[in-house]
């Protein structure tokens, strides 16, 4: 098996079809694909529609909502290809991503993960690699302390404004919506950490390749188009404890920090 793609499904069931389709229709040039679907418990009879449009489609149902690096992992372990593909529902492929990104993967052997640029839906640059978080990020990013110079000096910083993204080049980590991953990195860096139920386990998984020597790259010159809604940022800062998102958010960033510390690797 040439890529295994492994989407998580949570009541959002038009996307994954969507996301389906754009992969089934794009140019694998004689690659060997599969594709797993995970549905972390939405009740909204995915499994009956895919084993009727499409019955080559591994489908797994979970009995419970685990979370987007849990949800993720039960596809990951089952999968059987040289090249890992990890898609959120909202995002759509473009006819050559996939050949493309395995093209660059199977050039260069050191690299262990990469991302495609991602465009949102009006054709607009989306910010998809960044520099590691500092204390204060989540903090700049999520309330009117971002506003002034200091705090937009630092996000700045975070999503990585002072580069052409129209470069390849390494990065500290890639937004987990489409991650094109290497099978035998994984299996040396270790699955997504189960303690991030959401966000921060992309950060946490990039992290943990680094330290495994393995590179994590950014390649804008492949594309795909992801309609993405920050919900963790939806809401103004005070309406926290009424948003279940933010609330996620802040626990993961404190669990990243109980794991890591306050001390950063290099940036690359």
């Amino acid at each position: 098996m040439d890529i295994s793609f492994v989407i998580v499904n949570y009541k959002s069931k038009g996307l994954t079809l969507n996301c389906i389709q754009s992969i089934k229709a794009a140019d694998f040039n004689n690659l060997n694909i599969e594709i797993i679907v995970v549905d972390n418990n939405s009740e909204d009879s995915l499994g009956e529609i895919l084993a009727w449009q499409y019955p080559d489609i591994i489908f797994i149902q979970n009995n419970c909502n685990s979370g987007m690096g849990a949800g993720n992992n039960i596809g990951l372990k089952r999968a059987r290809g040289k090249y890992l593909v990890v898609m959120n529902p909202d995002t759509l492929a473009m006819p050559n991503t996939f050949k493309e990104l395995y093209e660059y993967m199977e050039s260069e052997p050191g690299v262990g993960m990469v991302g495609p640029k991602q465009f949102n839906p009006d054709k607009t640059v989306q910010d998809s690699c960044y520099r590691w978080h500092r204390l204060v990020t989540p903090i700049f990013r999520r309330t009117f302390l971002g506003i002034g110079p200091v705090g937009e000096k630092e996000i700045n910083r975070f999503i990585m404004k002072d580069y052409d993204k129209s470069n390849i080049r390494d990065v500290d980590w890639l937004l987990g919506s489409c991650l094109f991953i290497r099978s035998k990195a994984l299996k040396d860096a270790g699955f997504f950490d189960e303690k991030f139920f959401l966000y921060f386990e992309d950060t946490d998984l990039c992290r943990r390749f680094w330290l495994k020597k393995w590179r994590v790259v950014y390649n804008p010159q492949i594309s795909i188009i992801h309609n993405h809604n920050r919900e963790s940022a939806r809401e103004p800062w005070y309406t926290f404890f009424l948003n279940a998102a933010s609330r996620r958010h802040v626990i993961s960033w404190w669990k990243y920090l109980l794991k890591w510390g306050l001390k950063n690797p290099a940036s690359h």
